[in-house]
């Protein structure tokens, strides 16, 4: 088993440790769905944590800055998410090029948090039964299942905020996971 899928599990078991077992007949969605509601819940925190001025940081010239981060997780989440719903995105390819230009943090938390309730909703409609179903985006054919954009969403919400917390760390700050209790 990947080290990867190990970790992931072991992060929600500590997370959740008395949640017990409940078989599903859409096991894959309803993950997607929890997965949604906790990287949503972490990655709005980030965005909403790093100050305003810092947006423009990026540890080094190679790497999007923190706002360029932001922005593209508004892009992808709309991407992707628009693969497994019918209903129309809340935003247009045109506008999420647009969104990669913004700078300021107040559009920028807003736009990330317009794209999760996004997800949530194309999510609450998913099931696996069509898992094997050709994806499309905006109305576009792809070369890949609807499993398979479930997968890649599932990676880049973890990969994005492996990213923000590392940014917010090279900030002095503690990411939303590593904050103590209340």
């Amino acid at each position: 088993m990947p080290a990867m899928v190990v970790a992931g599990m072991l992060v929600v078991l500590i997370q959740n440790p008395a949640q017990t077992f409940t078989a599903s007949s859409s096991p894959v969605s309803d993950t997607l769905r929890e997965y949604a509601a906790r990287h949503g819940k972490n990655l709005v925190a980030s965005a909403e944590l790093l100050p305003a001025e810092k947006y423009s940081y990026h540890p080094t010239p190679a790497q999007m800055t923190f706002g360029q981060l932001v922005a593209h997780i508004v892009q992808t989440n709309v991407a992707l998410c628009s693969t497994i719903s019918d209903a129309a995105p809340p935003m247009t390819p045109d506008e999420l090029q647009k969104i990669a230009k913004v700078e300021e943090k107040t559009p920028l938390v807003a736009a990330m948090r317009r794209s999760f309730e996004y997800c949530t909703q194309a999510l609450a409609k998913a099931d696996d039964a069509h898992l094997a179903d050709q994806a499309s985006m905006f109305g576009k054919p792809l070369p890949m299942s609807r499993a398979a954009v479930l997968i890649a969403l599932a990676a880049d919400w973890a990969d994005h905020y492996s990213t923000a917390a590392s940014y917010l760390r090279l900030n002095g700050l503690l990411p939303p996971t590593a904050q103590p209790k209340q």
